[in-house]
């Protein structure tokens, strides 16, 4: 595949004839607008905050950009995982506990462990995406995680990553981190299996990369109404 092709009938600007002069603005207008409104939260938390951020601003910035984007090596989905699975709860912890915080292995540790099951699953998604695109992104030079593992171990991986982001779940409430009420989150475990299958059974973008996506969904959205409920209950 040339790059022409890849640029006409895969990227989305060029397959939805999106305007660049368009995306060019929009691009300029989140930079600057989530920068302004990142160094105000900065000024009024600690620079911490601010640090934390051009970091995930350096992997969001170049994941995509650039003549060798970081989604094309074998190391975006760490990134992506980390950055907007961790680093982002890192920050939210921070900015509504700055006073009390302490930069310590344990708290660092600690929310890490609550924050697992999100970097798996986001890493899930981009290991997913990566796996429906192996043979498309080994024409285009793109050599990510799936082309150095291959596409067998890449589906044990995504499988291992679905089932620690319960594990960690029972763990952290051993731990005394977060309410047994989470512990119901294992009731939609038979959700994610019928989510899983057609996934596992075949790789195809348009068909099953979906299921990586309702996957992530699903367990946030539930992980977000029981952390709520234990919240008010306790």
């Amino acid at each position: 595949m040339d790059t022409n092709d890849y640029q006409k009938n895969t990227n989305i600007i060029g397959r939805e004839n999106l305007s660049m002069a368009l995306i060019k603005a929009l691009l300029a207008f989140f930079f600057f607008g989530s920068l302004a409104l990142g160094i105000i939260v900065a000024l009024m938390t600690g620079w911490a905050v601010f640090w934390l951020g051009l970091l995930c601003y350096a992997v969001g910035i170049f994941y995509a950009g650039g003549p060798k984007p970081l989604s094309s090596l074998p190391v975006g989905e760490l990134l992506s995982g980390l950055t907007m699975g961790y680093i982002i709860f890192l920050i939210c912890v921070y900015i509504n506990s700055s006073q009390a915080f302490i930069w310590s292995f344990s708290n660092l540790a600690t929310t890490f462990l609550i924050a697992l099951p999100n970097t798996l699953l986001i890493a899930n998604l981009m290991l997913a995406n990566n796996t429906c695109d192996l043979e498309e992104d080994e024409a285009n030079h793109r050599f990510t995680i799936v082309h150095y593992i291959g596409k067998k171990a890449a589906l044990i991986w995504w499988t291992l990553s679905l089932i620690l982001s319960f594990i960690a779940i029972i763990v952290s409430v051993i731990l005394g981190l977060l309410s047994p009420i989470m512990l119901l989150i294992l009731l939609i475990v038979p959700l994610m299996i019928k989510f899983a299958k057609p996934y596992l059974q075949k790789q195809v973008k348009r068909e099953t990369f979906i299921c990586s996506v309702k996957i992530l969904m699903v367990f946030q959205l539930v992980q977000v109404l029981l952390l709520f409920i234990s919240l008010i209950r306790f």
